[in-house]
């Protein structure tokens, strides 16, 4: 054991030094990049290994209650207790919490079951629905109501699952109900709420994609396209799913290379703005970026050796008739990073290592540099690299868009249990904030105020939304119009994200520095499923706050 120790010491400092290195050229190269990063909070109690944005504009997190103590008690001084579990058999501390973004504190939250690995993802009313776990919670369903007096707690739906979901993925379907995608040794699939038909059906793609020992098709990548059918990507390839009748539509070809880009080899992967909704058949786009080359996990698992991720990504036009995989290059590699769709339609790629695998003590190399896509740009220069963050965002960290605009950063715990001293990468229970560049106060003249409607309105499929807002400076070039679902983050996937860009009916000028646009709501639930969104003005590139806008 002591000659096996010695090269695990050594490398394990040749990491530190590395990571030391990295903090030093960061702090040197940030002046010619882009975004700012704030601490909000040092220390929120647990390590946000689940993200939700509510209507309320507070954020739930949560990681899991079977490992021990957190660092926040529960309200009122109560207690949970939970004899089948191996770590916690009375517990007084908190496994999730709430976050208020106006006031920047957070208030502890009861889970009475274990939400380990778990997803979710908000219905149309604004709850929460968090779906699956381990061991207790494996086949519970748990609903949270957003409210803003504090009254509001997690309420739990046994046996709300079929089947034990652990590593699985949610989205939000056309009339409202969530599909529940696979997970660990599920090849399969189910309806929350119930159906009344068996309600789990097989789906051999998942089968198809594991990978013995490796897995590597674990929460996949799930997206609803405009025919209202699914488009499923795991490991390296996908499939268009129409789940009324589980039928495969359409089978896409594999990445090529080959390399696995879902859990525990984890990419990331977003669908990319909707545009043009009134046309008969609309270009969708799916990008996938990071992952882990064949082999990575086992290399890293059984023999210590991190091999360096994935610097590619793939990019699919869906509805193509012959559709084809076009990779480009990244800047740098990234595994278990997380892709954000900002306001303006560009995507963020934040968090995450440079080598290694998702898993317990696999990952290496923090990446501590986000990286902004713009998608319309040329293949080639697509890609900015943004300021770095000084600390490291490895397993289990989150993003969530904001409706301010910033970009919500928090947990990385890549441990078996809490553990804060004597490894590589603590458990990490700071909070930060990303400010991309269109934050800063170079471009306030140009960032649209929304003055009508109100916060929280409502509108109708295929009907026309009316934004007054003011602009100091000026508009020079016409206003984009988006609406952006909030998504449920956990695992490297923000489930259920799209965001669309509003088709124009006019746009007039009414006062000194005051315009109104009127745009088109989306004619179908295909197109954007009931629910909230965050609706923004976007001035060249510049996007006001958001409101909160029902669709229905």
């Amino acid at each position: 054991m002591a000659s096996q120790a010695k090269p695990q010491i050594l490398s394990d400092i040749n990491h530190l030094l590395y990571f030391a290195l990295i903090l030093f050229l960061s702090f040197h190269v940030a002046s010619g990049a882009g975004g700012t990063w704030k601490l909000l909070l040092n220390n929120v109690g647990i390590s946000a290994m689940h993200s939700q944005l509510l209507i309320n504009d507070r954020v739930i997190m949560y990681d899991r209650s079977n490992f021990g103590p957190s660092k926040i008690s529960l309200p009122n001084g109560t207690c949970r207790d939970s004899p089948n579990d191996s770590v916690s058999k009375r517990d007084c501390t908190a496994h999730s919490i709430e976050y208020d973004v106006a006031l920047n504190r957070v208030r502890p939250l009861t889970v009475q079951s274990n939400t380990w690995c778990s997803s979710g993802g908000v219905t149309p009313d604004g709850t929460l629905l968090q779906t699956g776990g381990d061991k207790d919670g494996e086949r519970k369903a748990r609903l949270f109501y957003p409210c803003d007096d504090d009254s509001c707690v997690w309420s739990e739906i046994d046996n709300a699952l079929n089947v034990k979901r652990w590593y699985a993925s949610n989205h939000v379907l056309p009339d409202g109900r969530q599909i529940i995608v696979g997970g660990r040794d599920e090849f399969n699939f189910e309806f929350f709420p119930k159906t009344n038909a068996p309600n789990t059906y097989s789906l051999r793609f998942l089968s198809e994609t594991n990978d013995l020992d490796q897995e590597n098709n674990l929460y996949p990548n799930v997206f609803l396209n405009t025919d209202g059918n699914l488009f499923i990507f795991a490991n390296n390839r996908a499939i268009l799913l129409d789940y009324s009748k589980n039928t495969v539509v359409k089978t896409y070809p594999e990445i090529p290379g080959g390399d696995p880009r879902s859990y525990p080899s984890t990419g990331s992967a977003v669908l990319l703005p909707i545009k043009n909704l009134e046309e008969e058949v609309i270009e969708l786009e799916v990008l996938v970026c990071g992952g882990a080359p064949k082999g990575s996990y086992l290399l890293a698992l059984n023999e210590n050796t991190f091999v360096k991720g994935l610097d590619t990504c793939a990019r699919i036009k869906i509805n193509d008739a012959n559709p084809k995989w076009v990779l480009e290059k990244m800047p740098r590699p990234r595994i278990m990073g997380d892709m954000i769709v900002l306001p303006n339609g560009q995507v963020l790629l934040i968090n995450g290592g440079s080598s290694g695998s998702a898993g317990w003590e696999l990952g290496r190399e923090p990446v501590l540099n986000p990286d902004l896509y713009h998608p319309d740009k040329p293949i080639g220069s697509r890609f900015q690299v943004q300021n770095p963050s000084t600390i490291p965002r490895m397993y289990h960290s989150t993003a969530t868009l904001l409706r301010d605009g910033r970009v919500l950063v928090g947990g990385s715990n890549p441990h078996e249990f809490y553990n804060f001293t004597g490894v590589l990468f603590p458990t990490e229970l700071r909070l930060e904030a990303f400010s991309p560049s269109y934050l800063e106060t170079q471009h306030r003249t140009i960032r649209p105020r929304i003055m009508s409607p109100s916060l929280h309105s409502t509108v109708n499929y295929g009907g026309i939304l009316r934004l007054r807002f003011r602009v100091l400076g000026g508009v020079k070039t016409p206003v984009k119009v988006t609406m952006a679902f909030p998504s449920f983050t956990t695992h490297s996937f923000s489930m259920s994200q799209r965001l669309l860009v509003l088709d124009h009916v006019t746009s007039l000028r009414i006062g000194q520095w005051t315009y109104e646009v009127r745009v088109k709501t989306p004619r179908s639930a295909n197109l954007a499923p009931p629910g909230y969104y965050m609706v923004f003005v976007v001035n060249q590139d510049i996007p006001s706050e958001g409101i909160w806008v029902r669709l229905q």
